[in-house]
């Protein structure tokens, strides 16, 4: 029981990870990054299809993307998706493909992100606290009902906390990385 809470947690915290990498992958570093297409679909005979699933993304320059419709007739539907979605950069379209050249970020910017990349790692951490208050609490219920003792209690909350210590450092990585992409010229 005390080793399915334990599992339980670290799959938990490594999901925080990942959701934070997962949202930081959105942020523009002025850098080409097929991520800040992802939340894209576009209409296709009737039907809303993710970007990504009906053309070929590919980064031929650091700062351009080339989208590559797998049928050239829906190029116009692709065109406005991106037009109307919240990325923020106009598309070039010559009829074959469409270019999304990612516009240079000023120094101000960058800063605004750093600071923004901070506060997504600061909820990330908030997050993982809370997997570790509900794996604690799981586990005093267990001493409560005489399921464990109080010494394997004791013990299993330095796990508890040797995982949150563990994931809270990964946070800190990842938010670092971020922040070093983002202040790099």
């Amino acid at each position: 029981m005390q080793t399915t809470i334990l599992n339980e947690t670290k799959d938990k915290m490594t999901k925080a990870e990942e959701s934070l990498q997962r949202e930081l992958g959105l942020i523009r570093a002025g850098r080409a990054n097929a991520s800040i297409l992802d939340r894209i679909s576009v209409e296709y005979y009737g039907v809303q299809t993710p970007l990504n699933q009906m053309s070929s993304i590919t980064i031929p320059e650091a700062r351009v993307l080339m989208i590559t419709p797998f049928d050239k007739t829906i190029i116009g539907e692709i065109d406005k998706a991106i037009q109307s979605s919240d990325i923020g950069i106009s598309p070039s379209n010559d009829g074959t493909v469409i270019r999304l050249v990612i516009p240079q970020l000023t120094e101000e910017r960058r800063k605004e992100l750093a600071k923004e990349v901070g506060k997504y790692g600061e909820n990330a951490k908030v997050v993982v606290r809370g997997i570790r208050r509900e794996a604690i609490d799981s586990l005093k219920k267990l001493e409560k009902d005489k399921v464990i003792s109080e010494d394997e209690l004791r013990t299993l909350e330095k796990e508890v906390q040797t995982l949150t210590d563990g994931s809270t450092k990964n946070i800190d990585s990842i938010v670092a990385n971020k922040e070093e992409e983002l202040l790099e010229v």
